[in-house]
């Protein structure tokens, strides 16, 4: 069995920012992994690229088809860019694509970037669709990050990453658990794009606005916040659970976004605190959101800790990567624990590119 491992791990995330791409090196010792972040980069959507991920649910079958295909080529493409521009030779790629649907309480998870046709444009091996493996087995498919909490960032209690949406993982009697949180960068920047705004950067706009108490009670009541995990959250959810509460407030954007930071930042704390935790790790694009972070120490009784910027901006790449070495290796990439699937799994489809 291998003990080095130099995997390129891609993710693209529901806030729409970019492909991210990380090379990552991986070395097991005493039963301990250790890794690197050796070369990341962001690939910022074009405007086309935005407007094609964000209407992918609405296709016909053979649009949507070819939609996973050409994202696919999109993917191979600027890897092969970043393996020409870095000079590395990846063992494999591993991709978590770009989700469109997610609704496992059906039996369904759908991550477009066809695998297939980025093993073409690249020549390198990909381990991709992560998800549907512990969906078929009854899961939610989701997170699937905390097995790389456990590995690799043992030193905390508690690890929360805020980007579309906000997730936490930690330990419970030894047992890992891990669930969906909150909307968070989604619906911030949907309510930033009313401005212009591609975002709410640090925090500003929210901050010059007020929060509704009534809007604020009406969120902080949404059933799911009750609900036990496992559980997870999909922008199907969004729009037909979330959304409808604050459009029927009719408050302005500043407001809206003041609202929801303060909201997003209470039920972030809540959870922290249900971890008791005594030491949390924050990760995302969330993390240079000021007046977001200010939010969850308000109401936080763990240490919060946020890490060098290449860990925030490429910690999900970086744990993708990971799942592409558990894979490879046959080994257990998905907790039943987390999922709630009637068993731990090894999910990934793999493509050979190029067999020597």
């Amino acid at each position: 069995m291998k003990e080095n491992y130099h995997v390129v791990g891609i993710m693209s995330g529901t806030s729409l920012d970019g492909l991210d791409i990380a090379y990552c090196t991986f070395s097991k010792r005493n039963n301990h992994w250790n890794f690197e972040i050796i070369h990341a980069t962001t690939v910022p959507y074009s405007e086309s690229w935005v407007n094609r991920l964000s209407n992918a649910a609405s296709l016909s079958a053979f649009e949507f088809s070819f939609l996973d295909i050409d994202y696919g080529k999109f993917i191979g493409q600027s890897v092969k860019k970043f393996v020409l521009d870095t000079n590395i030779k990846p063992d494999f790629i591993s991709s978590h694509g770009h989700t469109i649907f997610h609704q496992p309480e059906k039996g369904i998870t759908v991550q477009i970037g066809n695998g297939a046709s980025i093993a073409a444009e690249t020549q390198i091996k990909v381990i991709c669709d992560f998800r549907t493996l512990d969906v078929a087995f009854r899961g939610q498919g989701a997170p699937l990050v905390p097995i790389g909490d456990m590995e690799l960032f043992a030193d905390y209690d508690t690890c929360v990453n805020i980007g579309g949406f906000a997730n936490i993982s930690y330990a419970v009697n030894s047992k890992r658990i891990a669930y969906d949180i909150c909307p968070a960068n989604i619906v911030l920047n949907h309510f930033a794009n009313d401005l212009n705004h591609k975002f709410d950067k640090n925090g500003e706009i929210a901050r010059q606005g007020k929060c509704s108490e009534q809007l604020m009670t009406s969120l902080n009541n949404i059933s799911y916040y009750h609900q036990n995990p496992p559980k997870s959250l999909g922008k199907e959810w969004l729009v037909t659970e979330f959304l409808p509460y604050i459009n029927r407030y009719k408050l302005n954007t500043e407001d809206n976004l003041r609202t929801l930071t303060e909201h997003i930042g209470f039920q972030i704390a809540v959870d922290i605190n249900k971890s008791a935790g005594r030491k949390t790790l924050i990760t995302g694009g969330g993390t240079f959101n000021t007046f977001l972070i200010e939010q969850i120490a308000m109401h936080c009784n763990s240490i919060i800790e946020i890490p060098a910027p290449e860990i925030i901006n490429y910690k999900e790449a970086l744990i993708f990567a990971f799942l592409g070495v558990l894979r490879d290796r046959n080994e257990t990439n998905c907790l039943k624990s987390v999922t709630g699937a009637i068993t731990d799994n090894c999910g990934g489809a793999i493509y050979h590119g190029i067999i020597q």
